[in-house]
Parts: structure tokens; C-alpha cells; sequence
């Protein structure tokens, strides 16, 4: 029988001053690229500089909201006049066309200026959450969990896996730094001779996970940074064979990469015969089609890179 599960997971992102930041660097680049350096000449033309205004943020479509936080940062690098009521929370679904979201009050010409640089990302941000609700919905009643990837817009990520967040799903590893990713280059690579001859004296899966484990315990105690436990190790396998080699050494989780439902059915009798507390991963050839069957094998974790690289953006609007 199988032991309980080890309970450890990737961070979650948060709402925090980290991606407080991230906002901040994607909107100067964003209000760059769009005024350059004479600004908004229409509205300049058009619109007296007193006017004041009011403007509803409405989504075309039925989804999830989720960004809305961003809107009082950006409009704030636009206008402090600018203010931001909002209707609905992050996360909150979105059961209607032309739902409200929020109303942005102030100066016209700000409003104007903003108005683009707000709705390509929240448009783009309720897409990822929506996107991820549809593969919550699929999945439902099993056990198995929806976690993101690095499939990511670079300088995006913490954005998109907090979309993600927004849709139930989970956050996989933010980057190379949060935790150990055993995959095939890394058996080869690792194991390079003096030379630099790659795969010659290459790493089995289970000494691989040996090693890690011996690096990341070594890592808690000789780095001096605060940290209480040692990085969570998951190793990606092709096959049945690797899998039983692997869970004699208890990795946190095992990847199974491009197996079909039957054979991730296998792997996980063959996990639950082993009696160890390691969950299973499934990876590549997830789509909205295979999900479901994919969950119902008894999988613990299904990784979907096409919630960020394939998630279409919601069509919001601001209704003066």
C-alpha cells in the first residue's frame, strides 16, 4: 500500500511587491513604446486638457477576471488623478457578456493614454484564467490538480501564473531557482568527462536523484540562506522502466513525459504497489480533449504549457 504523500509544493505567486515590480517594468515599457516622445497627439488635438471622465471596464465574453489588482498601479504611472473602482475580485467568474469589472474616473487625456496599456493586460490575464477554468471544470471530481509552466511570455511569468491562480489552477516551478528539475540533457550533461564528452558516462535516473538529494541537503546546510528544507526534487521519465528505478530513491515527484493514459494508468498502480509517498506528473500531449481521460488514471499532477502559450485574450473593453 501506499504511504501518505509528502505534501510539499511549488510557491504559490502572490499578489506582493515583487510583482508589484514586474507591473511596474512592463507598463514603462508599455507607456514607451506607445507615446514615444510627443504622446498622445489625437487626444492632444481632440480633447480639452480640463475634461473629466468616466469609463466602464466591461468583458465581452463569459471567463474569469483576473489582473484587476494591476489596474490602480498602472493608471497611477499614467495619472494619480486617475482613480479605479472595481466591481469584481481576481478570480471572480465572469457569467456574463458585458459584465462590468471596475470604472475608471478622471482626466479624459489620461484615461485615453491608459486605456490600451490596461486592457492588453488584463485582456490577456482573464484569457489565462479563463482558459485554466475550462481545464478545472474537465478534471473535476478526480484528484488530480492543474499546474502551469515556463511556457511564458519573457518577463510575463509571475503575471501569467498568477492568471493561472486566478483560474484554480496551480503554480509549477517559477524559474531554475525554486527547485530541482531532473530531466534528459541533465542525465548527459552531468555526467561530462574531463574532456567535456557529453553521455559517455551518463547518470541513471535513480543516481541522479541520489545526487540532488545529496546536493540539496548539502545546499541547506553550507548556503547560509534561510531556508528550512532542502529543494523539492522531481525527475522526468520516458518510460515504466526509469519509473521503477526512480521511486526506489522517493523523489517528491516524477514526471511522466508523452505517456499515453494506459501507461500513466501503469505507472500509478506501479507507484501505489511501491508504497512510496511520491506523486506523479503528467507532462506533454495534455490538451482540453485528453485531460479528462488523463485525471481519471489516478495522476496526481497534470502540467498544461498551453494555459499560457495558447490562452487567447479576453475581449475587454472600456465603455465611456
Amino acid at each position: 500500500m501506499r504511504k501518505t504523500t509528502l505534501g510539499r509544493d511549488f510557491n504559490p505567486i502572490l499578489w506582493d511587491e515583487q510583482l508589484k515590480d514586474d507591473v511596474r517594468k512592463l507598463v514603462a515599457l508599455a507607456i514607451a513604446e506607445d507615446l514615444g516622445t510627443l504622446g498622445d497627439i489625437t487626444t492632444q488635438a481632440l480633447v480639452p486638457q480640463h475634461a473629466l471622465g468616466k469609463a466602464v471596464m466591461r468583458s465581452r465574453h463569459v471567463g474569469v477576471a483576473a489582473g484587476l489588482v494591476t489596474v490602480p498601479l498602472i493608471a497611477a504611472m499614467i495619472d494619480t488623478r486617475l482613480s479605479w473602482y472595481p466591481l469584481l475580485r481576481d478570480g471572480d467568474p465572469i457569467d456574463e457578456p458585458n459584465t462590468p469589472l471596475g470604472t475608471l474616473t478622471g482626466p479624459v487625456v489620461s484615461i485615453l493614454m491608459a486605456e490600451r496599456k490596461i486592457l492588453n493586460l488584463i485582456g490577456r490575464l482573464c484569457g489565462i484564467a479563463s482558459l485554466t477554468k475550462r481545464y478545472m471544470d474537465e478534471i473535476s471530481g478526480t484528484k488530480a490538480r492543474i499546474y502551469d509552466t515556463r511556457k511564458t511570455l519573457l518577463g510575463w511569468r509571475r503575471l501569467e501564473k498568477y492568471a493561472v491562480q486566478c483560474g484554480g489552477g496551480r503554480s509549477h516551478r517559477t524559474g531554475l531557482f525554486d527547485a530541482i528539475l531532473i530531466k534528459d540533457n541533465h542525465l548527459a550533461f552531468g555526467a561530462s568527462d574531463d574532456a567535456g564528452t557529453c553521455g559517455r558516462y551518463a547518470y541513471t535516473p535513480a543516481q541522479a536523484v541520489r545526487k540532488a538529494r545529496e546536493w540539496g541537503n548539502h545546499f541547506v546546510h553550507a548556503s547560509g540562506q534561510r531556508q528550512t528544507l532542502p529543494p523539492l526534487i522531481e525527475i522526468e521519465v520516458d518510460s515504466l522502466e526509469q519509473l521503477a528505478e526512480v521511486l526506489l530513491e522517493s523523489p517528491d515527484i516524477v514526471m511522466l513525459d508523452n505517456m499515453t493514459p494506459e501507461r500513466i494508468f501503469k505507472a500509478v498502480a506501479m507507484r501505489n504497489e511501491a508504497g512510496v509517498p511520491t506523486e506523479l506528473e503528467a507532462s506533454g500531449g495534455v490538451n482540453i480533449k485528453t485531460v479528462r481521460a488523463i485525471a481519471e488514471t489516478g495522476v496526481e499532477r497534470i502540467s498544461v504549457g498551453a494555459l499560457t502559450h495558447s490562452a487567447i485574450s479576453l475581449d475587454i473593453g472600456l465603455d465611456y
